[in-house]
């Protein structure tokens, strides 16, 4: 499980245009308007790698890390190991509390300082930055729903959510 937040502000990315002539992509705001809170779950011997998303205005903190939990157990349907990083929000009292009153549904463990390359779910991170290269939403609405578009399109290509699994080193044999 992993964070990520989406802005206004332009990334461009390769694209064509008339020679001297390069695009113009304007800022809205500078402001992380749009948070996603993300699980990537490994494949089991039912099926494939699946990828859930909950999105937010705003940045994460514990009120949407509690939020994002209780929807990745009901859609997962059964406990999960929740593998996370060091960011504030997942050690706040408010998930505290909640983690320890469905101690049946989670088992929480750490990354290790510092790894974000031991995290499969960065990959899906990356993918959705590289698909809004050039994006210039109009409104923090129509950001959301580009964001939302771009983790669903992820999502729908199973083979590629299992290959971030094996860049981040980590394993699939025996799964499936």
């Amino acid at each position: 499980m992993d964070e990520t937040g989406s802005t206004f502000r332009a990334r461009p990315g390769t694209t064509w245009a008339p020679v001297g002539r390069p695009p113009e992509l304007r800022r809205v705001s500078m402001r992380r308007e749009v948070s996603s809170v993300v699980a990537l779950v490994a494949p089991s011997k039912r099926g494939e790698a699946r990828l859930y998303a909950r999105h937010f205005e705003g940045s994460v903190h514990g009120a949407q890390v509690v939020a994002a939990l209780r929807h990745f157990r009901r859609k997962v349907g059964h406990p999960l190991v929740v593998v996370w990083d060091r960011l504030g929000a997942h050690h706040s009292n408010e998930v505290k509390r909640f983690v320890e009153s469905h101690s049946s549904d989670f088992v929480l463990e750490s990354f290790p300082a510092y790894s974000p390359e031991l995290n499969p779910e960065e990959g899906c991170n990356s993918q959705v930055k590289c698909f809004m290269l050039n994006a210039t939403p109009e409104s923090t609405a129509e950001l959301l729903r580009q964001v939302r578009a771009a983790f669903v399109r992820l999502g729908r290509h199973p083979a590629t959510l299992r290959g971030f699994f094996g860049h981040a080193g980590l394993s699939l044999h025996g799964l499936t």
